[in-house]
């Protein structure tokens, strides 16, 4: 009888590795220690196996033809973010076992690696592997979706297909006294299941260092639905603190630079401007370029009004912290209407966000607010809604 044989497996494992006498002996190993195990001599094989199949735990030389340990480990985080990937290799580098920790290796080990060594790695891996089903499966007996972000591979690919699947939703700012549409928010969107809501997406670039890429984008998206928008309306695009920095945004041949007399760059209250070189100027500059400026997210943010004595905006954003429930809260009436005077004093207009109730609204325009923006009068909608007894600009 084979060992092993009669015993129920503990587990399937995929091995891979250029060399058939490193395969048969690890193979050995794994199957003594009670594993079913398939192998592959290179790492093109390998995935093919994988993508028909699943794998409890893989184990996989590095250096490879055809497609590297690295490589295919990217590949695997692509369709599966839990399944355990152990490297293995003949030559270690520093840099090499960097990257193999950063893309979501289980373990990085050095040849030569003694039986019990690969079995007990192996074993805990496998069981990881069920730890991490189970809390994906209480996540979504939890209401969860049990989609997570994962190690870095998996979000670089989530990350790449969110870039490819952006688009931009349009909520209406409207004008309750000339009953009109003043302009549009664009907001972003993105049909990547595991990326759907914009401060996932935002977090993931972050991570990845690839803001500067996703901002461009946005506007690049943005600059393309202008000329689907009603005449004369204005296009509200947020930008991050970061953008100020971005020397695409001041270009003249810019998608979004073409139509700047139609766009208000939002920038939220809730990052410091402090890290941002000239901020100051560089707001100048946009605004010789056409461009209006808001501080968004009034309320929300860092504490005093260094962002508005810098950018010296066209336009606030009251946070819809501050406008939630204000019909029923005393203290918020006082100090919006405090900011609605400061700001017709300073000749900035003010632009309550999140209203989703009558009462907000009506204690709103008692306040001496007139633009608005909410659920209430429409939900962002991929097309430019004008809702029922409004007309546009």
């Amino acid at each position: 009888m084979l060992p092993g044989a009669g015993r129920r497996s503990l587990g399937r494992i995929l091995l891979i590795d250029d060399d058939d006498g490193v395969l048969r002996s690890y193979s050995m190993v794994l199957r003594k220690g009670g594993f079913e195990v398939e192998t592959a001599s290179d790492g093109a094989t390998a995935l093919a196996r994988i993508r028909e199949n699943e794998f409890d735990v893989v184990v996989s030389d590095i250096s490879m033809p055809k497609l590297s340990g690295l490589d295919l480990l990217k590949a695997i985080r692509e369709r599966d973010l839990d399944v355990p990937v152990i490297l293995v290799t003949g030559g270690p580098a520093l840099e090499t076992a960097m990257q193999a920790v950063e893309y979501g290796a289980f373990r990085y080990l050095s040849k030569p690696i003694e039986p019990e060594a690969l079995r007990e790695v192996v074993l805990r891996a496998m069981r990881l592997h069920q730890m991490a089903k189970l809390k994906r499966q209480a996540l979504s007996m939890l209401g969860g979706d049990g989609l997570l972000l994962g190690d870095r591979a998996a979000l670089e690919a989530r990350f790449s297909r969110a870039l490819d699947e952006l688009w931009m939703a349009f909520q209406p700012i409207v004008s309750l006294k000339k009953k009109k549409i003043f302009g549009y928010e664009a907001l972003l969107r993105s049909n990547e299941p595991t990326l759907a809501r914009p401060s996932d997406i935002l977090q993931a670039a972050e991570r990845l260092g690839r803001l500067r890429e996703l901002s461009r984008s946005i506007r690049r998206h943005v600059a393309e639905a202008i000329g689907q928008a009603p005449e004369g309306v204005l296009l509200f695009t947020n930008i991050q603190s970061q953008d100020l920095d971005d020397d695409d945004l001041y270009a003249a041949d810019a998608p979004l630079t073409q139509h700047a007399s139609r766009v208000v760059l939002e920038v939220t209250e809730r990052a410091s401007l402090d890290g941002i070189k000239d901020a100051r100027g560089r707001a100048a500059q946009l605004r010789e370029l056409g461009f209006r400026i808001a501080v968004d997210d009034l309320g929300a943010g860092y504490a005093g009004l260094s962002s508005f004595a810098i950018l010296d905006p066209d336009v606030v954003k009251l946070d819809m912290s501050l406008v939630r429930g204000i019909d029923l809260d005393p203290r918020k009436r006082t100090v919006v209407r405090s900011m609605v005077k400061l700001a017709a004093d300073l000749e900035m207009l003010v632009i309550p966000e999140g209203i989703e109730t009558p009462g907000e609204r009506e204690a709103l325009l008692e306040l001496g607010c007139d633009l608005f923006q909410g659920f209430l009068f429409a939900r962002p909608e991929k097309g430019f809604v004008i809702p029922e007894g409004l007309t546009g600009a």
